[in-house]
């Protein structure tokens, strides 16, 4: 597969799946998620941490980013360089890291009619360490890839409530319930993910999209 062209959130085109949001104090959230949570060799995701959840900046998020809605506050860090999978949720998701991260991203428009994305239609994009960025609920996303090689990443994830946590007993009606992984989390794999071994439906064709050699 080609390499893909990381470009900056600054870039007009990110425009199509998510935004940069600007107004907020994340200088003790990140402090916080770097002094409390480890970067491990692989990829770790932790839906809600209570030292972040008790942050004051949990209201800003919960009043402004989501109008009133509850969140909660969490974080994914660790090492990658690959796609795997690629999730969505009803709801954006808010992502803002201690270090520069990158994004592998599609757009659910970019699905074909069984449900199936192509990996030729995956996008990278550089986050900024302290650049707080909303993914929009129409946007394939997953974990975020380290931005340099041998960095880690340590990324602040904020959702609504109760996002990720089990998934809920559901008679199946169609067939987006069948890629229904934990609660507000539809996943669809890639046939060498992790995911894929645990029963995943295999939903992305091609090379698994991997910035290895580009950082």
């Amino acid at each position: 597969m080609s390499n893909l062209n990381i470009l900056p959130v600054s870039d007009p085109s990110f425009r199509n799946y998510g935004q940069v949001l600007t107004g907020y104090d994340v200088k003790e959230l990140l402090e916080t998620l770097d002094r409390v949570t480890p970067c491990p060799d692989g990829v770790e995701y932790v839906p809600e941490q209570p030292e972040l959840q008790a942050l004051a900046i949990e209201k800003d998020f919960r009043l402004n980013a989501y109008g009133g809605m509850p969140v909660q506050v969490g974080w994914c860090n660790g090492h990658n360089t690959k796609m795997n999978c690629m999730e969505y949720h009803r709801d954006s998701e808010l992502n803002v890291g201690t270090e520069d991260f990158i994004l592998l991203l599609a757009k659910r428009e970019d699905l074909d009619e069984n449900g199936v994305l192509d990996a030729a239609k995956v996008v990278a994009y550089s986050v900024p360490a302290g650049v707080l960025v909303e993914v929009y609920a129409t946007t394939l996303h997953y974990a975020p890839c380290s931005a340099k090689k041998g960095q880690g990443f340590k990324v602040i994830v904020v959702l609504p409530k109760g996002t990720n946590l089990a998934k809920p007993a559901i008679t199946v009606k169609n067939a987006e319930d069948g890629i229904l992984w934990a609660a507000n989390k539809w996943l669809l794999a890639h046939a060498d993910s992790a995911e894929a071994a645990q029963g995943a439906k295999v939903l992305i064709r091609g090379e698994n999209p991997d910035i290895a050699g580009q950082i």
